[in-house]
């Protein structure tokens, strides 16, 4: 996957077809990468779209 293209839509979708897309933007705006990690995880997100949502997450700077 280019980072460039991603966008976020599918793991917001595997997100909410366990019902943990709040708790995904809870651990996003505390910054908590363990939590976010696991709950992609559990989703059943790839490893590498994984990589880049938390290298997002420490590179956050409000444009993400």
């Amino acid at each position: 996957m280019d980072e460039k293209d991603f966008e976020g839509t599918e793991v917001l979708e595997k997100l909410a077809e366990i019902n943990k897309v709040d708790a995904f933007f809870e651990a996003i705006d505390s910054d908590d990468l363990g939590k976010a990690k696991s709950l992609m995880k559990k989703a059943g997100v790839d490893f590498e779209t994984i990589q880049v949502v938390l290298r997002k997450m420490e590179e956050a700077d409000g444009k993400h």
